[in-house]
């Protein structure tokens, strides 16, 4: 019968022993944030750029690093496959931040992933598709893998000294700093990473490019990059639009953009268009969502259906045609309106002795140079001295060799076995380590075959180390070792470019624009800025339209899906914009938000919104100070599609209000000091310069008084309505009188 708990022990399992203390509990610290973000936020970030998120000069991360050396260790540079799981599992004595990250970061190095232009792993199983979310990755348990024939060139001679070895992070087992490659690996794969404050995003090149183009660096340092690195190669193929000055600029500054457009192909007997390569920077599910999406809002009138018919083969995206479509012309809209086409933006960030930087091409791969040749100099020196230690060994044995008989005397007549090294030292003059090596032949060896053999490797160790010392002076011949390490690489691995070169663009011929839906809509625009489209017939089922709390319907205005919209904000710009591009919603939304729907700029609010349905009219601009400004409408219609014009209203003063009007129309103004002026806007001349100062429409008798407010003028609104239409500009206006309505009427 099991014993019931004292007291005692039900109360020390319960919390914390009296006698625990914890330092500064339920007290606040006052601390200068700088000194908080010293200690506390700085070693975080610091970790995370050094240790996870950006690669070094042999092209990989930590995390690669440490899975692929683990894998090295495991033998797994030949023979079978073995489950991913043990790979694993072993990869976490090295690296202990789970197996879920460790089995992600193989599946991105498997060939199976296709992630990769050169791929670092051979997979056998299911590791899922770069190319597409939906299709996944099998558990670890499930697939195989072991390291591809080009690791060969990642650990080369890695166990003669070439880089330093560093604790692991339990101080159990050795890890390489850096891998000893024997080519330029940072430039041929994409690798991208996201830091604290900065990230990196790594093109890939073609290998035979690249080592080309640094055996010329080499031979050459004025060498103009262009000339063998034509432009990126991806894994995915592709067309990459050559552009020339661009590619340029990220070989000599790191920093750029890359156009890649998706490969297709025209199956006339099934009348559709099947695309098989697609840009790095997408994946078929964008594709398919995005044609889609065009489908459904008319702006794309010849697909009849699209399919995803990825299989073992490949990707593969079916688009069905309607009859009569040209595949070719459809192929150029989709490439301008979908991620067909997109870019690769480059940012080579790379740590090279600890230190992130964004550098060139040219950079890079003379600070590979400078590591290769360190790996090259502490191989040469690795071998000297191993053939130094072998010929200092050998010299004393040839003392040995000169007087057999006595060697065999000395240990012979020696009593104690401890005394046999002491007393070859003394015999011969040999120092303690030639006379251990002496003290270890074995008897069947004293022969003159041996000895003989053994004088001819003196020689030849001499000879050995003299080519190793000169090599070791002269830049020179270190440097002829790397190309011609660089030759073997491309003889080994270059099988040829993946994606295509554009040169020339195929010219397009002008298409018709595309044509919104014209069907009616109210628009509803609310003093914080937030617009929605209603379809009128819809209307009159509609509740009370919502709002934002402490926000206002301002107008509504009764128009076509195919009206503009012009935002003129409280920058003095003005953003355009189609009706069609915002949805059909509801009186029970917000609406859209207009700053974050046109991307305004921080702090740029919405002052006045007009809806156009063709650019005739005018833009009247009335300012705090009394003048007015009758714009053109005209003046903000652009033959290119600029969402967003600068300059768009005068700044000299604040503004008052703004209206849209179509035609001619009598306004009030009115000022702080509670006069009323009655204008008709024919009185003002209009102007094309968009942002004129306008005319003095209103004179303010006192510095402090402004005007606050515009509306246009109802009839009726005052009873003596001459008392506020003066017969010439400027005029002080009228207070209003006991019979006058004197309304701020909302624009229409």
């Amino acid at each position: 019968m099991p014993r019931r708990k004292k007291d005692s022990e039900k109360e020390s399992t319960s919390g914390l022993n009296e006698n625990v203390h914890i330092e500064n509990a339920g007290t606040v610290k006052s601390e200068v944030i700088t000194q908080t973000l010293k200690t506390n936020y700085m070693p975080y970030a610091m970790s995370v750029i050094l240790s996870r998120a950006i690669p070094e000069i042999d092209g990989l991360k930590p995390s690669h690093r440490k899975l692929l050396y683990t894998m090295y260790n495991m033998g797994l540079l030949k023979g079978q496959t073995i489950k991913s799981a043990n790979i694993v599992g072993r990869t976490m004595q090295l690296n202990p931040h789970g197996d879920a990250s460790i089995y992600e970061t193989m599946v991105r190095l498997s060939r199976g992933n296709e992630s990769l232009l050169y791929p670092y792993i051979e997979s056998k199983g299911n590791f899922g598709k770069a190319y597409s979310k939906n299709m996944m990755y099998a558990a670890s348990r499930y697939t195989e893998a072991k390291l591809a024939p080009i690791c060969n060139e990642l650990f080369s001679d890695i166990d003669k000294d070439t880089v330093d070895f560093v604790p692991n992070y339990d101080n159990t087992m050795q890890e390489p700093r850096l891998l000893p490659v024997t080519f330029p690996t940072v430039l041929c794969n994409v690798t991208t990473g996201i830091a604290v404050g900065m990230a990196s995003s790594i093109a890939s090149f073609n290998i035979r490019e690249i080592c080309e183009t640094t055996i010329a660096l080499m031979k050459n340092k004025a060498h103009v990059i262009s000339d063998t690195l034509v432009a990126p190669d991806f894994v995915g193929g592709g067309y990459v639009i050559y552009d020339r000055d661009e590619l340029e600029k990220i070989y000599e500054t790191g920093k750029g953009s890359v156009k890649v457009r998706a490969k297709y192909s025209y199956d006339k007997s099934y009348n559709c268009i099947d695309i098989t390569e697609i840009p790095p920077t997408t994946t078929s599910e964008a594709i398919i969502d995005k044609i889609v999406e065009l489908a459904k809002g008319n702006k794309v009138k010849e697909i009849s259906d699209i399919r995803d018919e990825t299989d073992l083969k490949g990707l593969k995206i079916t688009i069905d045609l309607k009859r009569g479509t040209d595949p070719d012309k459809l192929m150029q809209r989709l490439y301008k309106l979908t991620p067909l086409e997109d870019s690769f933006s480059c940012n080579f960030n790379v740590l090279i002795d600890g230190r992130p930087g964004v550098r060139g091409v040219r950079e890079l791969l003379n600070e590979w140079v400078k590591f290769r040749l360190n790996c090259i100099t502490r191989r040469l020196n690795f071998s000297l001295n191993k053939k130094r230690k072998q010929l200092h060994l050998l010299k004393g044995l040839s003392k040995i060799l000169l007087d057999i008989d006595r060697a065999i005397k000395i240990v012979r007549e020696t009593d104690n076995e401890s005394d046999v090294v002491p007393n070859l030292m003394i015999g011969f003059g040999i120092d303690e380590t030639q006379a251990e090596y002496v003290a270890e032949i074995k008897l069947r060896h004293l022969n003159r075959e041996y000895i003989l053999k053994r004088i001819q490797d003196i020689e030849n160790l001499e000879n050995d180390i003299a080519e190793l010392e000169e090599i070791l002076s002269s830049d020179k011949r270190k440097k002829k070792i790397i190309i011609s390490e660089l030759q073997d690489v491309i003889k080994k691995y270059d099988t040829g470019r993946k994606s295509e070169i554009l040169y020339e663009i195929p010219q397009e011929e002008e298409e018709a624009e595309y044509e919104a839906a014209d069907y009616p809509v109210t628009v509803f625009i609310s003093k914080e800025g937030y617009v929605k489209k209603i379809k009128t017939a819809n209307l009159r089922m509609s509740g009370e339209q919502k709002v934002k709390e402490g926000d206002v319907i301002e107008r509504n205005v009764e128009c076509s899906n195919r009206d503009e919209l012009l935002v003129f904000t409280s920058s003095h710009q003005v953003y355009k914009a189609k009706l069609d591009d915002f949805p059909d919603t509801k009186a029970s939304v917000l609406g859209d938000y207009l700053p974050s729907k046109l991307m305004m700029e921080d702090g740029e609010t919405p002052v006045y919104t007009a809806v156009l349905k063709e650019y005739k009219g005018y833009m009247i601009f009335v300012f705090e100070n009394g003048k007015l400004a009758k714009v053109d409408i005209s003046a903000y219609e652009t033959k290119t599609n600029r969402k967003k014009l600068i300059n768009a209203f005068s700044d000299k003063a604040p503004l008052a209000a703004a209206i849209y009007l179509e035609e001619d129309k009598d306004i009030v103004l009115c000022s702080q000091s509670g006069r009323h002026l009655l204008i008709n806007t024919a009185v003002v001349l209009p102007k094309s310069t968009k942002n004129t100062q306008g005319v003095q429409a209103m004179t303010l008798k006192k510095k402090s008084d402004k005007v606050i407010s515009v509306h246009l003028y109802r009839e009726g609104e005052f009873e003596k309505e001459w008392r506020f239409r003066p017969k010439n500009i400027p005029a002080a206006g009228a207070m209003l009188g006991a019979a006058d309505v004197g309304e701020q009427l909302s624009f229409e």
